[in-house]
């Protein structure tokens, strides 16, 4: 479980609201959209979409690819890499997103190879 350092202030950090898979949770100005959803204790942020298996952040600094969200509609989003703002609309990225290419189409040849 993620815990925000007491001992540690930010200048300038309001309070920003915004919510994930339909819960309001609050974050600081400057935080990221992973940061304050692994604040608020999820579980997992994101399934594979070849064996279905839950995933959060990881890296938090955008190499791994772990922290795949929607953000205010929009499928694939690096979390980690996205500052929160007032409002946001944060969901789960369930499997492989319909916007992706080759989404619905036939598994790859070859198989996973431990891809996921």
């Amino acid at each position: 479980m993620f815990k925000r350092r007491t001992d540690w202030t930010r200048r300038g950090g309001g309070r920003v609201r915004l919510s994930f898979e339909d819960q309001p949770i609050e974050a600081l100005e400057g935080d990221t959209v992973a940061a304050a959803v692994l604040s608020s204790n999820p579980g997992f942020t994101r399934t594979t979409p070849v064996s279905g298996a839950r995933r959060a952040p990881y890296c938090m600094m955008g190499v791994c690819f772990e922290c795949l969200m929607q953000i205010d509609g929009v499928a694939n989003q690096q979390a980690c890499m996205v500052q929160v703002r007032e409002g946001m609309v944060v969901r789960r990225q369930l499997g492989e997103s319909p916007d992706e290419p080759g989404a619905n189409s036939a598994p790859r040849a070859g198989g996973d190879h431990g891809a996921d």
